[in-house]
């Protein structure tokens, strides 16, 4: 697939809001910090279409992308930044569980995880809430070019044995690089997979 058009649609606080279509939407969610806003940019091709910043859990709100007018890129906020304070955590926990359970046009959730460090709880604790709600989702691994290549092999290795003692079948994952746009191309095709068997069986 390639990216022809991607504009930036709609910002709120409120999944409820959510634009009202029956286009596919293919959500990011990670830790803060993770890398979303810069993997997003890469994806596109467009270096300022979601806001990166260097301070974590920036993205509070649930931003919608309309890509080639055929489906939506939706960028979630960051989960498990503690310094928000306890209210704000639990506002956004909400917020991305409505999204998650309710949204219909939800049609994949890509989970970000830092190739560099080792299984977080937060992170195998929401893949596993994943799981046990039926969600259909991805990993990603970010930040493959901050490490030697052999490194990040054998940390995903580990990552997806780690997930092998839970689930029988491994989830679908992308090895990428926003600074040198690994795993691009590979995670555009699969998205282009699914709208085309969405087109098949409407």
């Amino acid at each position: 697939m390639e990216i022809t058009s991607a504009e930036f649609v709609i910002s709120n606080s409120r999944a409820d809001m959510c634009p009202k279509t029956n286009l596919p939407e293919y959500a990011f969610i990670g830790r803060s910090n993770v890398g979303k806003s810069s993997l997003i940019n890469m994806l596109t091709k467009q270096p300022k279409l979601a806001m990166t910043s260097s301070t974590p859990g920036k993205t509070l709100l649930i931003n919608h992308y309309l890509i080639n007018k055929q489906w939506y890129l939706v960028d979630l906020p960051g989960y498990g930044y503690a310094q928000r304070g306890k209210k704000m955590m639990e506002k956004i926990q909400k917020l991305i569980e409505y999204y998650v359970l309710e949204r219909e046009a939800m049609t994949c959730l890509f989970v970000l995880v830092d190739s560099r460090h080792e299984p977080q709880k937060i992170d195998l604790e929401f893949i596993e809430w994943l799981g046990e709600n039926g969600i259909p989702f991805a990993i990603v691994f970010t930040k493959a070019d901050k490490q030697t290549i052999g490194k990040t092999k054998s940390n995903v290795q580990h990552y997806l044995n780690i997930l092998q003692e839970q689930w029988e079948e491994l989830p679908p994952y992308f090895v990428t690089s926003a600074e040198k746009k690994t795993g691009r191309e590979e995670l555009l095709n699969y998205i282009e997979q699914i709208n085309q068997s969405l087109q098949q069986n409407p």
